[in-house]
């Protein structure tokens, strides 16, 4: 048996537009561009005349909450300093001595400063 199978019925187009102009697709592109790279152009110079500074200390800290911390990251960056010579030879190695050798006396230093601020007195 043989069917009859017609053609498959015409789709209207369903675009609205009726053709694609580049230069109108060009001028959509630059302003996406623009929207997404473009810096925001509020209020210019006040970026450009402050310093980048990412990670900022309390202005009201006291000195008693400073000089611990100081001292614990001066440590644990010495640390790092000795865990890294023992990787090193040569050259490197001595400078990271004389490295952890300027750590040290800044640690001296601090643990003077705690001794003078949060000394004990009797």
């Amino acid at each position: 048996m043989f069917k009859v199978t017609p053609n498959p019925p015409a789709t209207p187009n369903v675009s609205p537009c009726e053709s694609l102009d580049s230069s109108k697709l060009h001028e959509a592109a630059n302003r996406a561009l623009d929207h997404y790279l473009t810096p925001p152009s509020g209020n210019p110079g006040s970026t450009s005349n402050r310093p980048l500074q990412v990670f900022t200390v309390a202005p009201d800290i006291n000195t008693e909450a400073l000089l611990p911390n100081a001292y614990e990251t001066f440590s644990s960056a010495t640390t790092l300093v000795l865990d890294l010579c023992d990787d090193l030879d040569g050259k490197e190695r001595n400078l990271a001595l004389a490295i952890h050798q300027m750590m040290e006396l800044g640690l001296l230093l601090i643990e003077k400063a705690l001794d003078n601020e949060c000394s004990v007195k009797s």
